[in-house]
C-alpha cells in the first residue's frame, strides 16, 4: 500500500498534468478559426473557437444608410452563427482531451 505522502505526490502530479493539458487545449482553441455567415454570405464574421472575433466582412451592397438596420441584424446573426460553431469545436476538443485523460464523457472540469 502506498504511503499518504506518495498518494499526495501522485495526486499533485496528476493535477499538474491536467492543468498543462488544459492550458494547451485553451491555446489550441484560440488558434482554431470558424466563420459565421448571415444574409446568404453578405455578412461574415471570423472568430476563434474561444469566441474571440478576428474579423468582420460586410458586402459593399449593404453599405447604404437605408440598410443600417439590416446590416446590424446580419452582424448579430453572423456572430451568433460563428459563436455556435466555436462552441461546437470547443466541445469536441474538450471531449478529446478528457478522453485522453481517461475521464468519463460529460465530466465537467472546474472552470470549463
Amino acid at each position: 500500500m502506498k504511503s499518504m505522502e506518495e498518494m499526495i505526490k501522485a495526486a499533485q502530479a496528476a493535477a499538474e498534468t491536467i492543468q498543462k493539458q488544459m492550458t494547451e487545449s485553451q491555446a489550441k482553441l484560440d488558434a482554431i478559426e470558424v466563420e459565421g455567415v448571415a444574409g446568404g454570405g453578405l455578412v461574415k464574421i471570423r472568430c476563434s473557437a474561444k469566441g474571440r472575433v478576428i474579423g468582420v466582412s460586410i458586402d459593399d451592397s449593404l453599405m447604404t444608410p437605408s440598410e443600417k438596420g439590416i446590416v446590424e441584424d446580419l452582424i448579430a446573426a453572423a456572430y451568433n452563427d460563428a459563436r455556435a460553431k466555436a462552441d461546437a469545436v470547443a466541445g469536441e476538443e474538450m471531449s478529446r482531451m478528457q478522453a485522453g485523460m481517461g475521464l468519463p464523457p460529460g465530466f465537467k472540469l472546474p472552470g470549463m
